[in-house]
């Protein structure tokens, strides 16, 4: 048997990463032997249909099994035609999830968790401010308006304070139980975390350029 795991890198000690069809690495393993080989995403910055395309990707490597943060409408249903089983809500390292995989923790998920557009640098937000101007992301968090903006991530890979398809703190979405939006919660917190220090990390290079 073989599982799909969406990774920030390419050995069992990175970290999850949360989006199924932008993650950056795919690491495909063999849960019984260990043995893995780590796939870099070509779908990373594709301009539609990334969550089909990684979809069809770990598909036709024979993966049985999806292990990722978040997986949308598009990827879900690609998936599930394939016969591939998904599993979210999955943070920590590639190990600790294969571990927590081997020992029966997890149920399949049922439904996509997440809109269309989850992971991508450009969308509609929720104009920060008057929803006008350029947003550090893609213009989340509750303004004035409704406004789009253009992301300004520097790279990161977590464009927006609040990814498209995650509320903001404190809106339940809708159709979402309270466990469901637990694991929401969760992912987001590690979103933000991780965007935090990314741009630290981006300060920190620009005073030394200065």
């Amino acid at each position: 048997m073989k599982i799909a795991i969406t990774s920030s890198g390419t050995d069992l000690t990175s970290q999850i990463d949360p989006r199924f069809g932008r993650c950056p690495y795919f690491i495909i393993i063999d849960p019984d032997t260990e043995k893995f080989e780590a796939i870099e995403n070509p779908n990373v910055q594709a301009m539609g249909g990334a969550g089909i395309q990684s979809a069809q990707l770990v598909a036709n490597k024979g993966a049985e099994f999806v292990l990722t943060g978040s997986c949308g409408p598009n990827a879900f249903q690609t998936l599930s035609a394939a016969g591939v089983k998904v599993i979210t809500g999955m943070v920590g390292t590639v190990k600790e999830a294969i571990s927590r995989f081997k020992s029966g923790q997890f149920q399949p998920t049922q439904a996509p968790d997440v809109g269309a557009h989850f992971g991508t640098g450009f969308g509609m937000g929720r104009g920060m401010g008057g929803g006008m101007g350029r947003g550090m992301g893609a213009g989340m968090g509750r303004g004035m308006g409704r406004g789009m903006s253009a992301g300004m991530g520097y790279g990161t890979g977590y464009p927006g304070a609040i990814p498209p398809g995650i509320e903001p703190p404190g809106v339940t979405p809708q159709g979402v139980d309270k466990k469901q939006e637990l694991e929401l919660m969760k992912q987001q917190a590690e979103l933000l975390k991780h965007q935090i220090d990314e741009i630290n990390k981006r300060i920190k290079e620009l005073e030394k350029k200065g």
